[in-house]
Formats: structure tokens, C-alpha cells, sequence
């Protein structure tokens, strides 16, 4: 009876200890996968968001640097150009946001690796740093010839921020304020207020980031979108506005890109309007922004019409872009109107 007592307490304290080591043993998260295989790098380990960060590429290395840290990886932000949008220099500077221009750096080797946020290796606006590109998070549609070691791409979801605001709360982490605040920020630019194509995530992680950001230098972010020189451009460039059904166009003198963009967004709000193009003829070629309210017409779709055969562009289903080198257009034609008839093109096909 003893010894029958015996085996019985050594089985049950077996099972106990079995019970204990299964509670011991936390689950992988993609954060740290991530920094599992960042400890392998042979050189430094960099992020790099696309060439002209915006707030949501410029959130997206921030939170992940600080996360990387958290797992034991020290890493670095680089990027490529200075910002075009002052709410982007504003939020660096507000937020003490630590990133380098690529040409400053003069450490990066190949022996070094990246982590890409808000991009893909091999985009137009991704420039190659001559390094290892061994991961990527981004947002938009899985490049055909895309080869990382650890990817994490979510065309569904409307920022790269709420993605890795994903990270901190599946990790158990706790985002600083700074952090919160620029994450928040991101998400909130990208999805236009959250109110262009918000997935699930986006929703879930902007509320859950809104008991740690801080609301007060969101609205003064938000208040610094365009300067005196911004206005004048804008001025000048709305009264270009077109419009052929409910599809608009305007042109803008030498702009960059995040200028060409934001007038495009006004283009948009306009009661006339469900699509609209905008674009810049510039020394180096023409930048091109696409929006779409209107489901049937897909702004990557229009994005990739307008510049077939000559240039390059992608991007959302609601917000695209493209580009078209100045060495790529047809002689003797002129850039609006070879702009224009695409697109109207590109409508008609669909019979909209």
C-alpha cells in the first residue's frame, strides 16, 4: 500500500513537473524569430525604411529598433534622402528618433545586415546599400523575386506600423511613449485618418496603442503638414484641376514626391471626383500619384497603365504611385496628354 502510494506521488509530482515546464516554455513570436536570427549577423545589423521615410516608415524602424533592443540586438536606422514632408522632420525631432542618412554611415559593408520596413528590397525607392537585405515588414505586395531568411508582409493591412505595434503585443512589451506615439502617427498618416484602407489590424492597434501615446503632440503633428512654400505650390497647381467623369487630374511644377501626393489627396475630397491623378514633370522624369475611392478602379492597376512600358509604379488598391524616367518618354509627345489618355483608358476598359 505504501509503495503503491509511492508510485502514485511520483507519478502526480512527474506530472506537475511536466505541467511546470510547459508553462516555462513560451510560444515563438515573430519578434523573436526575428531576433533570433539578427544574433547571427557576421557585421552590424541595419533598418532601412524606403528612401524618403514617411511618418509610417519612419514609426515602423523606430518601434522595431526599440523592440530589437528589448531581444538583445543593438541595430541602427539608415535611410537613403532627407525628408520632403515636415511632419516627418518634426516627428524625429519631437520624438528623438535616432536615424542616419546611408552616406553618413560610412561603416555599412557587406558583411552587414538589413532589415527593410515599409518597402522591399528591389523597389525604385529602396536604394541597395550593397548589404544583406535578411528581412523584410512591409505592407505591400510580396515582390515576385523577393528571398529573405525572415519576411513578414501583409498587403491586407493599411500601415506598416500596426504591424509592428503587433509585435509588442504579442511579445507581452510595452511601448514607450515616444514609441506609442510615433506608431500611433504612422498608422494614423498612412490610413488618411483611418479612413483609407483600414484592415482590422489597423483599427485594433490604433485603439490599443491609445493608452500609451501621447495625444496632445498628435494633434500638433498633425497640424504641421505643409509650409508657406507647400501653399504657394498647391495654390498654383489647383487651378490645373481637370476632370473627365468622375475621374480628376491635376499637374504640379518641380514637386517631390510627398507634395505631389498630399495635393492629390485634396484632388480626391472633391464631391466631383471617385479617382484622380496627379503629377509632376520634373528634371529626372515624372513622379505620378494615384487615389481611388471607387472600388471597381484600382490605383496600383491605374498606376501600372499609366506608366506600362516606360517606367515603373505599384503601390494600394486605394493609394499608388509611379514614375517615368525623362530618358523613357515617347519623343514629340506631350507628357499630359500621354498621361491623360491612359488613364481614361484605363477607365473605359472597365466600363466606368
Amino acid at each position: 500500500m505504501i509503495i503503491a502510494r509511492a508510485r502514485i506521488a511520483g507519478q502526480a509530482g512527474l506530472r506537475r513537473a511536466t505541467i511546470a515546464v510547459s508553462i516555462v516554455r513560451m510560444p515563438t513570436t515573430k519578434i523573436s524569430e526575428l531576433a533570433g536570427l539578427l544574433k547571427e549577423a557576421p557585421g552590424e545589423v541595419f533598418i532601412q525604411p524606403h528612401d524618403v521615410p514617411d511618418p509610417d516608415a519612419i514609426a515602423s524602424a523606430f518601434g522595431l529598433q526599440y523592440l530589437l533592443g528589448r531581444f538583445g540586438v543593438e541595430s541602427s536606422i539608415v535611410y537613403e534622402r532627407e525628408f520632403e514632408k515636415i511632419d516627418s522632420l518634426r516627428m524625429v525631432e519631437s520624438l528623438g528618433v535616432r536615424l542616419s542618412l546611408a552616406s553618413d554611415v560610412a561603416s555599412i559593408g557587406v558583411e552587414d545586415w538589413i532589415v527593410v520596413v515599409d518597402g522591399q528590397q528591389g523597389n525604385a525607392n529602396i536604394v541597395d546599400l550593397g548589404c544583406v537585405a535578411v528581412a523584410a515588414i512591409d505592407h505591400h505586395p510580396l515582390r515576385s523575386d523577393a528571398s529573405y531568411r525572415y519576411s513578414d508582409i501583409r498587403p491586407g493591412a493599411g500601415s506598416c506600423s500596426a504591424i509592428i505595434a503587433e509585435y509588442f503585443l504579442d511579445s507581452g512589451e510595452t511601448p514607450t511613449k515616444p514609441v506609442a506615439t510615433a506608431l500611433a502617427y504612422g498608422l494614423f498618416v498612412d490610413t488618411d485618418n483611418l479612413t483609407r484602407g483600414v484592415s482590422e489590424l489597423d483599427a485594433r492597434m490604433f485603439y490599443r496603442l491609445h493608452a500609451f501615446y501621447d495625444a496632445e503632440l498628435i494633434r500638433r503633428l498633425r497640424g504641421s503638414q505643409i509650409t508657406l512654400r507647400d501653399l504657394a505650390l498647391y495654390a498654383e497647381a489647383f487651378r490645373t484641376v481637370e476632370t473627365y467623369g468622375r475621374l480628376g487630374f491635376l499637374r504640379m511644377a518641380d514637386a517631390d514626391d510627398s507634395l505631389v501626393g498630399s495635393a492629390n489627396d485634396i484632388v480626391l475630397s472633391l464631391d466631383e471626383v471617385d479617382a484622380s491623378v496627379a503629377y509632376s514633370i520634373r528634371a529626372d522624369g515624372v513622379k505620378i500619384s494615384v487615389r481611388s475611392l471607387a472600388d471597381p478602379v484600382r490605383a496600383n492597376d491605374l498606376a501600372r497603365s499609366i506608366v506600362s512600358g516606360i517606367g515603373f509604379g505599384g503601390g494600394h488598391p486605394h493609394m499608388a504611385g509611379g514614375f517615368i524616367p525623362a530618358d523613357a518618354l515617347p519623343q514629340g509627345k506631350s507628357v499630359e496628354t500621354l498621361i491623360k489618355h491612359r488613364a481614361i483608358t484605363y477607365l473605359e476598359s472597365l466600363g466606368y
